[in-house]
């Protein structure tokens, strides 16, 4: 079994210095969707059924509502387990599912869908007054 990490940085002048949880290399663009990131597709390659992924937070493997879900679906269909290890996400499940439906809980889908919105207004509100 492994634990691999997911590290990502919007620009090649950033450092992944603040999601050191585990050595790892880091991919770029935060303009691709999650799933279509070239280290994000090595590292979901590499994932074994009963592997833990690693992020550091996050908005540093998704960056709003659009995608979240999507990527939320991953671990779930490859039996990986996924171990957010800072912010609001970090206290949550995020592989509970309907124990007759295998779907995402509808109140995990609305807790994760507000951070997300909440994380996206974070961010335009940075970018409006910089």
């Amino acid at each position: 079994m492994a634990d691999p990490a997911y590290k990502r940085v919007s620009t090649d002048q950033q450092s992944t210095n603040r999601q050191n949880l585990v050595p790892a290399e880091a991919g770029t663009s935060s303009r691709l969707h999650p799933l279509q990131r070239p280290k994000s597709g090595e590292l979901l390659t590499y994932a074994r059924p009963g592997d833990t992924v690693h992020v550091s937070e996050m908005f540093r493997l998704v960056r709003g509502t659009q995608h979240i879900l999507d990527v939320l679906d991953v671990p779930h269909q490859g039996r990986l387990a996924l171990r957010i290890h800072d912010g609001a996400f970090s206290a949550m499940d995020l592989t509970a599912r309907h124990p007759r439906t295998g779907e995402l809980l509808s109140t995990v889908k609305f807790i994760v869908q507000t951070h997300a919105a909440t994380g996206e207004l974070h961010r335009g509100l940075q970018r409006e007054l910089t």
